[in-house]
């Protein structure tokens, strides 16, 4: 095999490939039918005309015939009035005429025949259409309830070509999300890090950390200074308090010790004695709840 016939089995081998991918088995047998039924009115159309054949050829015949009756009439004139020579003339003639009716009566016997066997072969190709369109009718059926049964197949197992197009479309969606959403988090982590600088401020990571550990310590320096504040304040108040009661009731015992021998002698020194103790005890205990 030469390199031009092998390249020409190839060509045609994957136009072949293309035609059966491309192929509807509804359109191909629709465009039988229909080449057969071109078929079948080209028969028609010859047995036409060959029927018109052998009617010119009948009509020539019976124009012959005519021409025979006319040359024997002229014959039987012609002996009649003896005249042999024209009565020769017209039997020649009329010899002649039948020898053409004779031709023509073999031409229109094998029209005839022609015809009669383009009619059974008409009556068997019209039949043959017939059961073809039946057949046609069937398969385009079975074929449209096997397309869609398949079509019905495939999208409930998801096999077919559309849905690979559309699992492919999910899957391509969800590689893109996965990719998104890592790239989103790799960006919050490399941010809290510090990785990436701030394109707008001039310090570096060493200076952010800096300044973070000197403000997480002047906040620690403060919260140790309300610590303590808080702490003294709530110690000194009863502290002092309680120093100004233990003074005060040191000053009235020394008062009682020093008024009790006077007591003695003066009862109604001891009746003030008493209410000013009274007093004064008073007043200390509205001091002590006043400070608290």
């Amino acid at each position: 095999m030469g390199i031009l016939s092998r390249a020409s089995y190839v060509i045609r081998s994957k136009v072949n490939a293309i035609l059966n991918r491309t192929e509807d088995p509804t359109e191909t047998l629709d465009y039988s039918y229909e080449q057969m039924r071109d078929e079948l009115q080209d028969v028609k159309q010859g047995i036409a005309d060959l029927t018109t054949q052998k009617k010119r050829l009948e009509i020539q015949k019976r124009r012959l015939e005519e021409n025979v009756e006319k040359h024997n009439r002229q014959a039987r004139e012609a002996v009649q009035q003896d005249r042999d020579d024209l009565a020769r003339q017209a039997l020649e003639k009329k010899n002649s005429k039948m020898q053409q009716i004779e031709d023509l009566e073999g031409q229109i016997a094998e029209l005839e025949n022609t015809q009669e066997n383009l009619v059974e072969k008409k009556n068997e190709l019209q039949g043959r259409i017939e059961e073809f369109r039946t057949k046609k009718e069937t398969m385009k059926a079975r074929y449209e309830a096997a397309e869609a049964s398949t079509r019905v197949s495939e999208a409930v197992t998801g096999v077919g070509d559309e849905m690979e197009d559309v699992s492919r479309a999910i899957e391509r969606a969800e590689d893109r999300t996965d990719e998104m959403e890592a790239r989103s988090q790799a960006m919050d982590e490399l941010e809290d890090t510090g990785a990436f600088d701030d394109a707008l401020s001039d310090q570096d990571s060493i200076d952010r950390e800096l300044d973070q550990i000197s403000s997480d310590r002047e906040v620690e320096a403060e919260l140790e200074t309300l610590k303590s504040e808080a702490g003294s304040g709530t110690d000194s108040e009863p502290s002092d308090a309680e120093s100004d009661v233990e003074s005060e009731l040191a000053d009235l015992e020394a008062e009682i010790d020093s008024t009790g021998d006077e007591a003695e002698t003066n009862p109604d020194a001891d009746a003030e004695l008493d209410s000013e103790t009274e007093i004064d005890v008073e007043s200390n205990s509205d001091a002590d709840e006043r400070s608290t």
